[in-house]
């Protein structure tokens, strides 16, 4: 635990899936550095298929990788914060989410979960936050959406 002297973190990488938890994980991101004056990094990373070489240009044609991007300039903005954002080709989003975090120096990495259950009602965690948590080179924080927002 941070003592009252050292920022709960410095920078952090604040992973985005176009999903319903980007914006909570930017304000919360956003609130929480705002006091110390960290660095966000908005990281969304596109999932390139193994038929496609991996410099195919997939992410850059994308309006809907755009609005990933846009939504959480514009929720940071709200929340009075900058973050930067990247968008970023893999074959894998969770490796890349970690690599990112490694390179950057990131004392952080954020992650959203949504609210989801398997047929026959267990609750489903996904491949990516695992992952994560097993492999980041730093602190994460797992933000899970409420079940009341559960669509």
């Amino acid at each position: 635990m941070p003592s009252p002297e050292q920022p709960p973190f410095r920078r952090a990488v604040v992973a985005l899936n176009g999903g319903p938890t980007d914006e909570r994980i930017v304000r919360l991101a956003a609130e929480v550095a705002r006091h110390t004056k960290a660095e966000l990094i908005g990281v969304h990373v596109v999932e390139i298929n193994w038929t496609l070489p991996l410099d195919a240009d997939v992410a850059g044609r994308s309006e809907d990788t755009q609005r990933v991007l846009d939504l959480a300039e514009a929720a940071a903005e709200e929340a009075h914060y900058k973050i930067e954002p990247v968008l970023l080709q893999a074959r894998d989003v969770a490796a890349a989410l970690v690599d990112e975090a490694s390179e950057r120096g990131a004392d952080l990495l954020v992650v959203g979960l949504p609210y989801r259950t398997r047929f026959g009602g267990d609750f489903a965690i996904g491949r990516t936050v695992p992952y994560v948590l097993k492999n980041a080179p730093c602190a994460v924080w797992v933000v899970r959406e409420p079940m009341g927002e559960v669509v």
